[in-house]
């Protein structure tokens, strides 16, 4: 004799799978720690104050003096 499956929860275990599926290429492709955006964005900080502080022609809104 054939198993009897319930198809009710045949389609509920076939969706969670493939919720699942999605969810860990979507962690791959956009997850990213705190760690990690802390420290892009202090580099991107140090790359900008040091370009301002090598820059030949100050802004006059930006001069301290």
């Amino acid at each position: 004799m054939a198993d009897i499956v319930n198809l009710r929860q045949f389609k509920k275990l076939k969706a969670r799978t493939e919720r699942e599926t999605l969810a860990e290429q979507n962690r791959t492709l956009h997850g990213r720690t705190k760690a990690e955006k802390q420290r892009d964005q202090l580099t991107s900080e140090r790359a900008d104050k040091f370009v301002d502080g090598h820059r030949r022609e100050r802004d006059p809104e930006k001069s301290d003096r």
